[in-house]
């Protein structure tokens, strides 16, 4: 990871509500923004912002989600979430995230996310991997 990613580096992302973004549990005119689809945009703005840090062979993985969906987004409406770096320990990249919509804020979320190697990675897949196989 480049020593160039520091606390309050921030970046926006914006993502239009569509149906697979929405509850469907209490019909279509109650449709709303749905909490899973704003932990999975929070997620992919932070890991976007993170794009840019990375030296070759890494990414990065979730590890914690910490979420308040303060209000509801209306299908077809926009969400613009933005990401800002609060704490850099290591790999570890601590973000303070705020969810806005046409109108309102919506939402406000905490997220840990780890960068990795990727090589590394597939290394330690590969041992669960055979672990699962000799379990049987």
């Amino acid at each position: 990871m480049k020593d160039t990613l520091k606390t309050g580096v921030s970046h926006t992302e914006t993502y239009t509500i569509d149906k697979p973004r929405t509850i469907e549990f209490m019909g279509d005119e109650l449709r709303v923004y749905a909490t899973p689809s704003m932990v999975l945009d929070v997620e992919c703005t932070c890991r976007e912002l993170l794009l840019n840090f990375h030296d070759a062979g890494e990414d990065s993985v979730g590890a914690r989600v910490e979420i308040d969906h303060l209000g509801p987004t209306l299908l077809g409406q926009t969400v613009t979430v933005t990401a800002t770096v609060a704490d850099v320990e290591g790999p570890r990249v601590t973000f303070d995230v705020e969810v806005v919509d046409d109108l309102d804020k919506v939402g406000q979320a905490r997220h840990i996310r780890f960068v990795v190697d990727k090589e590394k990675q597939g290394g330690r897949l590969e041992k669960k991997k055979a672990r699962i196989a000799e379990a049987g």
